[in-house]
């Protein structure tokens, strides 16, 4: 067996499906936010831009975190049902996010932390929704970002923009959310956290008061968010070629059998692990 135990996607690549695949097509970049009243909230910004031109859409998936992302998006073609450019509010996902890359586009975006939208003030849209960003997040000129951000034609300058009108939109921490963020990054890095009774130990409550926390601030139960992170742990071992046991990787990341994993993997990346692994070992050929 390969040494996919100790294998784990750097911050810049977590949740990202096939990468080498993604990374011939478009080219994304992921940048942590300068303002540190900022930090709290938004873990980073991100951009991608792409040109399919007489050529055929191609399928961009993420297995992310259940977090809230604002973009600033142009292209030739509509997006989520939205005429562009368009600023653009993306709730959190329950499965995979997919959008198909068609035309030309470009995408600036903040990543906010698991429950960092809500903790800043903001109206989070349904799971899965993407809703125009006008009145979401008290204080926002969602014109005047749209505007500011599309002047700019460096990636760095446009976060920058990004960053200059979230910062002052920032709150203080709310306690009960700077906790949830460190329970957060355990459930992340650990991988020996693989039920529900694990995290609420780890936190010093009850099952059902970790359920209304994770219900107030992220939007998806804890036995969700839990279950995405050791998804992200197994597509990140298949994609870096270090997976050669899918039913060892299984049990390590606590499932009961291969039949579970395969079935839970399926549900969320669309694909069994059997074939994300052939695909993945494709791409590398």
């Amino acid at each position: 067996m390969a040494s996919w135990t100790n294998a784990t996607a750097p911050p810049s690549a977590r949740g990202l499906l096939r990468p080498a695949e993604t990374a011939r097509v478009a080219g994304l970049r992921r940048d942590a936010p300068v303002s540190p009243a900022l930090e709290p909230f938004v873990e980073r910004y991100w951009s991608v831009r792409w040109d399919r031109t007489g050529r055929p859409p191609f399928r961009s998936e993420v297995l992310s975190d259940p977090g809230v992302n604002l973009s600033v998006e142009t292209g030739s073609e509509p997006r989520f049902g939205t005429a562009l450019p368009a600023v653009l509010v993306h709730g959190v996902v329950p499965r995979r996010f997919v959008v198909d890359l068609t035309g030309t586009g470009r995408v600036t975006a903040a990543k906010f932390r698991p429950g960092g939208w809500v903790a800043m003030g903001g109206r989070p849209p349904g799971r899965g929704a993407v809703v125009p960003a006008a009145g979401v997040l008290a204080g926002l000129d969602a014109a005047a970002l749209l505007s500011a951000v599309l002047a700019e034609e460096d990636d760095d300058a446009r976060a920058a923009v990004l960053d200059a009108a979230l910062a002052p939109l920032a709150p203080g921490v709310p306690p009960a959310y700077r906790d949830l963020q460190a329970l957060l990054e355990r459930m992340a890095e650990d991988r020996s956290l693989v039920r529900v009774d694990q995290v609420a130990a780890l936190a010093g409550v009850g099952v059902r008061s970790l359920q209304r926390l994770f219900a107030a601030f992220v939007g998806v139960s804890p036995k969700a968010v839990l279950a995405r992170h050791r998804l992200q742990d197994a597509a990140a071992a298949i994609d870096a070629g270090e997976v050669d046991d899918l039913a060892g990787l299984a049990a390590a990341l606590g499932w009961f059998d291969q039949a579970h994993f395969s079935r839970d993997f399926r549900a969320v990346v669309g694909v069994t692990p059997s074939a994300y692994l052939a695909r993945a070992r494709a791409d590398t050929v």
